[in-house]
């Protein structure tokens, strides 16, 4: 089983050995042989390039120091030079990149999920759907007990309990990903919240990452919220059926995810896809791909030929690792694609 663990890897380069106690299936890296390599961004792919960088440092020498900020402010860093490559789960726009010389592409694909604290529901076995954790959210449905939450529930003891909602307060790719959804499945969330790596939250309290979000909902009964499934899974979270675009209730997995991936249309110019709401009976209905941005010109000043050598191993060779810590790795001919805009060094 890979390891995971939401240190943040600056802290695996000061001491190297760390790695080995984190992720000892890897091996222990030859930090001081290593190209050092500065990211910051999203907390959604943290556990991934975390675990490329212990798992690829010894065999092409470079390791990555990567800062989990959140996908608002990893784009910030990028955009001021900072950084040696940005992470975001929330695209940047085509404009955007080209007027700040920049390179994105996509490096794999995951679940966003919900975890929900509801007395006297076993874990696992609450469903929703999505109009109704849209209702949730923008302060319509107040009560576990709600007749629209019993409905797609019969015969679960539902508690006359408040609910709680909980957000991102830090702007997040997380974030970006749970309101586009909303926004599919919600033309109320969609003309009157939008969405966004931060938005206005109507009702709700805000919690900044993934650890935040899980401790609020874990310690608050009635709490809910959403964070990627990476986190959830290794910190045994109870997490919420949702019902997916066809109107089957599925469970977050890996298999979900990559039955959703399979069904996604990608925009073949910028490499980017919504994997939200798609087809497909098996189909997890919130889904990212997750981005890397750096400099469209190597330079000495930004690492520009480690991060590329990096990237190119980590959606090749780092595909096991993937697996192992739940998230898709990218269809064929996408990666195709990314290893030729990581070719040149």
């Amino acid at each position: 089983m890979a390891c995971y663990h939401p240190i943040r890897v600056r802290r695996w380069v000061k001491a190297g050995f760390a790695v080995l106690l984190l992720c000892g299936g890897f091996g222990l890296p030859h930090v001081g042989q290593a190209e050092e390599v500065t990211g910051a961004g999203s907390s959604f792919a943290a556990p991934l390039y975390q675990a490329w960088s212990a798992a690829a440092s010894s065999g092409i020498g470079v390791q990555v120091n990567y800062q989990t900020i959140g996908s608002g402010a990893g784009q910030n860093q990028i955009l001021a030079g900072t950084v040696d490559f940005g992470a975001s789960d929330a695209p940047m726009a085509h404009a955007r990149l080209e007027a700040a010389h920049l390179v994105q592409v996509p490096t794999a694909i995951g679940g966003v999920v919900v975890t929900a604290n509801v007395p006297g529901i076993a874990k696992g076995a609450l469903r929703l759907s999505g109009p109704v954790l849209a209702a949730i959210y923008d302060g319509t449905i107040t009560q576990w007990n709600d007749s629209r939450i019993a409905a797609l529930n019969p015969g679960l003891p539902l508690p006359d309990q408040v609910i709680a909602p909980l957000h991102r307060a830090d702007g997040s790719g997380t974030t970006y990903v749970f309101t586009d959804y909303l926004a599919h499945v919600s033309p109320q969330w969609r003309e009157g919240v939008g969405k966004g790596t931060s938005v206005a939250w109507p009702v709700g309290a805000g919690a900044r990452g993934n650890d935040g979000i899980a401790a609020y909902v874990q310690n608050t009964a009635g709490g809910i919220g959403y964070l990627e499934y990476a986190y959830a899974a290794r910190n045994h979270l109870a997490l919420v059926q949702m019902q997916n675009h066809d109107g089957f209730f599925v469970s977050a997995s890996a298999s979900s995810f990559a039955h959703a991936a399979d069904a996604a249309q990608w925009d073949e110019a910028d490499l980017t896809a919504s994997l939200n709401d798609v087809s497909g009976a098996e189909s997890w209905p919130i889904i990212t791909t997750t981005y890397v941005l750096f400099p469209a010109t190597i330079t000495p000043d930004n690492q520009g030929a480690a991060v590329r050598r990096f990237f190119r191993w980590g959606v090749v060779d780092g595909a096991t690792v993937t697996q192992q810590l739940d998230y898709v790795p990218l269809p064929e001919g996408i990666r195709a694609r990314v290893l030729k805009r990581l070719g040149a060094e």
